[in-house]
C-alpha cells in the first residue's frame, strides 16, 4: 500500500488550476512503492504521476531530486520530468504535504527478471551515470557506509529475534566491510535503488527509469554493485552469473569500469547487501503491526551478503 495521504477531487481540482496540462479526467492511488502517496493522474493534456512526499522524506531535499531528474532527461535519459506550475515552481503543497506531478512513462517493469533484460539494464545505468556527470549539487548519501554502524545499533536488539546470532554476525561482517571499503574510486550521482520495479520495460528494451527519492553522491561502482545485488539473484538465493556478466558487459558499453573499481566488487557488493538487509532489519523490527506497509525479509539479503563475503574477486560476478 502506498496511499498514505487521500486527496480530494475538489482539492485536487484546486492544485490543477496551476499547472497549465488541463483538467482532471481520472485519478487513482497507485499501490506499489512504500516510501510516498503515488496517484495516476490522467488531464486533458495527457498522463502525469502526482506524488505527495510522506513524513520520511525530507523537503528540503526535494529540490535536489527534482533537478536531477529534470537534469537527467535533458541529456536524453528516459526518467520522470517535473512538471512545473505557472511559476515556475516543480514542488508545491496538496493535503497538507509537499506535493510534485511528473511525467508519465510507458512501460512495465519485469516481474520475472530473465538475463535479457540485464544488459539493458546495465547500459541505462551507464548513461544515467554519465549523464548526470554535469549536475553540480550534490547530495551526501544517508545510507551509505557512515550510516551502516548507527543503524544496526537501532536494530540490533531484535535482530536475535529474526535469526539466533544474527546481531553478532551482521556486527562482524560490518566491521570487515568497512575496514576495506574503496575511498579512491569515481564518484558521481548514483540512483541507490534501482530495482526491477523502478525500471521499465517496453519491448525488450528500457523504457524509463523512476523513483530517484534515493538518489545520492557516492561511488558509481557501488550503484553497479546495488544492481548486481537486486538484479542477479534467483528465488532460491543462487547466484546468476549469467546475468551478471550481462549486467556488466551493458553497463562497459556505455561507461567501462576501471581495474580498481572491477577489484572493489566484492566489497562493494558486501556493502550493498548489507545495506538493504539493515534497511529491511529496520523495518522488520520497526514497523508497528498493523502498518499498511509490507516489510521485506531482511534473510533475503542477510544471504546474498553471506555470498559476497566468499567472493574473492571479479571474477565471482563474471569477469
Amino acid at each position: 500500500m502506498a496511499v498514505y495521504t487521500e486527496v480530494t477531487d475538489e482539492a485536487l481540482a484546486g492544485f490543477l488550476t496551476n499547472y497549465d496540462i488541463g483538467a482532471m479526467v481520472a485519478f487513482r492511488g497507485i499501490a506499489e512503492g512504500v516510501e510516498n502517496s503515488n496517484f495516476s493522474l490522467r488531464t486533458t493534456a495527457g498522463d502525469f504521476i502526482l506524488t505527495l512526499y510522506e513524513k520520511r522524506v525530507d523537503v528540503a531535499e526535494l529540490p535536489w531530486f527534482l533537478g536531477l531528474m529534470e537534469h537527467l532527461a535533458g541529456r536524453g535519459l528516459v526518467c520522470p520530468q517535473p512538471v512545473r506550475a505557472r511559476d515556475g515552481c516543480a514542488l508545491r503543497k496538496l493535503a497538507g504535504r509537499a506535493a510534485a506531478i511528473t511525467t508519465f512513462l510507458p512501460g512495465v517493469w519485469p516481474r520475472r527478471i530473465r538475463v535479457e533484460h540485464c544488459a539493458p539494464l546495465g547500459a541505462a545505468l551507464g548513461q544515467l551515470h554519465l549523464a548526470g556527470g554535469d549536475y553540480a549539487p550534490t547530495r551526501p548519501n544517508a545510507l551509505g557506509p557512515s550510516g551502516w554502524a548507527p543503524l544496526l545499533a537501532r536494530c540490533a536488539g531484535g535482530a536475535d529475534a529474526v535469526q539466533p546470532g544474527l546481531g553478532a554476525e551482521l556486527a562482524a561482517a560490518l566491521a570487515r566491510i568497512l575496514a576495506t571499503w574503496p575511498g579512491d574510486l569515481p564518484v558521481g550521482h548514483i540512483h541507490a535503488d534501482l530495482f526491477p520495479d523502478n525500471v521499465f520495460f517496453l519491448d525488450g528494451a528500457v523504457s524509463g527509469l523512476i523513483d530517484f527519492y534515493f538518489a545520492a553522491t557516492d561511488l558509481l561502482a557501488y550503484d553497479v554493485a546495488i544492481c548486481l545485488n537486486a538484479w542477479c539473484f534467483e528465488a532460491d538465493g543462487a547466484f546468476n552469473v549469467t546475468k551478471a556478466r550481462a549486467l556488466l558487459a551493458g553497463y562497459a558499453a556505455v561507461r567501462a569500469l576501471s581495474a580498481a573499481e572491477q577489484a572493489a566488487l566484492p566489497v562493494l557488493c558486501q556493502g550493498a547487501a548489507i545495506r538493504f538487509a539493515l534497511t529491511r532489519l529496520f523495518d522488520w523490527v520497526n514497523t508497528p503491526a498493523g502498518a499498511l506497509v509490507t516489510r521485506k525479509d531482511p534473510m533475503d539479503y542477510v544471504r546474498r551478503l553471506r555470498f559476497h563475503l566468499l567472493a574473492s574477486d571479479a571474477r565471482s560476478y563474471g569477469l
